[in-house]
């Protein structure tokens, strides 16, 4: 099937006993034992729910991998990952640009115990080559980044974590199983903040890990179970229902962006814009040779800060917000929401500066929205 029929009909096909063509929401925390003896499907919700084992199915079957597993937040996915996958005394690669709520995880928390980490330029093979230590067990990819979006040769690195036998662990929030599916190109797990475009309404906060085989999968669903941050029934069922319009919204949402990015370019108080559909991109080869999209996230810079305070402040359609990917336009400003975390040095260094603004295109007419941008800018 083509992927867009495979959205639809390639998983979660709702209720073989009543026809029902949406999945049942099974509201229950624990289970009758017909044998207490033997070892049935469901015991206890924390470890199994039918409603979020068809949203795990279904999006195993999307991402190619071998069991997906759903949890309480795009956080908790990834901690539970990484937590899964290193012991006191490894060493994770992750890269200087990274979202700033995994920054801290890093930098925060697995820190507290002994696992320590490097960052590097993923733009170059030999920065993360150079990072790496005996002692590696992790590489952490996020590509395109936040916000500044750039693009990392994930075939090169992939296949330098395998020559090492490192883990790959992919964060596919911005392209989606629609753009890019990295566990067919050698990714061991993938991650997604779901509350973003796998959601795509902003009405849940969810996250989405996808093993690429048995071993790998075995250690998440050790966390998953033992932490128990797992996604509720009914925001599992939110999550497929949303799921389901992926295509339909992001090929949209994706449209309309390039338009913005271009014609953001010939506006006098914008200073760069960074998406890595224009040509320009320095990244648009190479995200092209593996991905069919480029995602509805750009970013672009100001020409003061006085001009950035008049569109915080002026906007009308687009919501100035934390989090991306719903139906709406989310206008966000990384130094003081999704990047705050990072120390203000740090940042800088990054350039990640105080005059970026990232935006979400959602579902609105392109030309409304650079009409809002426009009035609101001067």
């Amino acid at each position: 099937m083509d992927f867009k029929s495979e959205l639809l009909h390639g998983g979660a096909k709702g209720d073989a006993e009543t026809g029902a063509l949406s999945v049942p929401i099974f509201s229950a925390s624990t289970y009758n034992q017909k044998d207490p003896s033997k070892r049935q499907a469901y015991d206890y919700s924390r470890s199994g729910n039918p409603t979020r084992a068809s949203l795990e199915e279904y999006v195993a079957a999307l991402e190619r991998g071998h069991s997906a597993f759903a949890f309480a937040s795009g956080m908790a996915a990834i901690g539970s990952v990484l937590t899964g996958l290193l012991s006191a005394g490894d060493h994770l690669v992750a890269p200087l640009h990274l979202y700033g709520g995994t920054h801290r995880f890093i930098t925060q928390f697995l820190k507290k115990f002994a696992v320590n980490h490097s960052f590097a330029d993923f733009r170059s093979v030999e920065s993360v080559k150079a990072a790496i230590r005996p002692e590696t067990k992790v590489i952490l990819i996020e590509t395109p980044s936040n916000p500044l979006m750039q693009v990392t040769d994930i075939k090169a690195v992939i296949a330098l974590a395998k020559s090492r036998g490192i883990y790959t662990v992919f964060d596919n929030t911005f392209l989606t199983p629609l753009l890019f599916r990295p566990i067919e190109h050698g990714a061991d797990v993938v991650v997604h903040s779901a509350t973003k475009f796998l959601g795509g309404h902003s009405d849940l906060i969810a996250g989405i890990a996808t093993a690429a085989n048995k071993e790998v999968a075995s250690k998440i669903y050790f966390v998953q179970n033992g932490f128990g941050a797992v996604l509720s029934p009914e925001n599992s069922w939110t999550l497929i229902r949303g799921i389901k319009t992926l295509s339909a919204r992001l090929n949209a949402e994706e449209q309309s962006a390039r338009i913005i990015a271009e014609e953001l370019t010939k506006r006098k108080y914008i200073a760069e814009v960074r998406y890595p559909g224009l040509v320009s991109h320095e990244g648009h080869e190479l995200l092209k040779s593996y991905s069919s999209g480029f995602g509805a996230v750009l970013s672009f810079r100001v020409d003061s800060m006085a001009t950035l305070d008049r569109i915080i402040k002026n906007v009308k359609l687009m919501a100035v917000a934390v989090s991306l990917g719903g139906v709406e336009s989310i206008l966000s400003w990384p130094a003081k929401m999704s990047h705050a975390a990072i120390p203000a040095a740090e940042r800088a260094a990054l350039g990640i500066t105080d005059d970026w603004l990232r935006l979400s295109v959602g579902l609105e007419a392109p030309e409304d929205l650079l009409k809002d941008l426009d009035t609101a800018a001067v």
